[in-house]
């Protein structure tokens, strides 16, 4: 048999980044989710933490991915804001990477978490309250209509808030597994 178990992580990651990134005015199905993937780069052989880029260039590479996997939606005669897409890469890397053994690499630890409402209206109630009401300006915006600058600002903040902690420690106060 050749189904190897990078084949079933990278199905799994795709699959779960298609269905949380397809949303009320941008709903996509799972096989276009899983084909966008494939055109902006993450496929099977994307699986070891080498072959994501160094911490200090993670958000020049994140912008990249964004701009491929909108570019390849467009080709779909999908509309995808950059939140839409960040979802997409975000969740995906997420399953891939964070929770497939690797959230210890220094690599993986530069990495987006998704965002969504519930993750914002947390943090705006439960941050620290110098910052609080810079979390609240995001928590009333969708992040499904974000586009790459305040995505941006939204990913400077989570850094500002982790500090020297893994990107993906911000989830602590995502919500959404209850």
């Amino acid at each position: 048999m050749s189904y190897t178990i990078e084949d079933h992580k990278h199905r799994l990651a795709a699959w779960s980044a298609s269905r949380a990134a397809s949303v009320f005015g941008c709903r996509f199905s799972v096989e276009d989710g899983v084909g966008i993937l494939k055109a902006a780069g993450f496929n099977v052989s994307f699986s070891a933490p080498t072959q994501l880029p160094a911490c200090k260039h993670a958000d020049s590479y994140h912008r990249e991915w964004r701009e491929k996997v909108i570019a390849e939606a467009e080709k779909r005669e999908l509309c995808f804001t950059h939140g839409v897409a960040a979802k997409l890469i975000n969740c995906y890397l997420k399953v891939r990477f964070v929770c497939g053994g690797h959230e210890s690499h220094p690599r993986v630890a530069s990495l987006h978490p998704p965002i969504d409402k519930l993750l914002l209206t947390s943090l705006a109630t439960s941050t620290d309250p110098d910052i609080r009401q810079r979390w609240k300006a995001y928590r009333y915006q969708s992040w499904s209509k974000f586009e790459s600058e305040t995505y941006e600002e939204v990913v400077y903040l989570i850094r500002n808030t982790v500090g020297k902690e893994p990107m993906w420690s911000i989830e602590e106060y995502w919500r959404g597994y209850q």
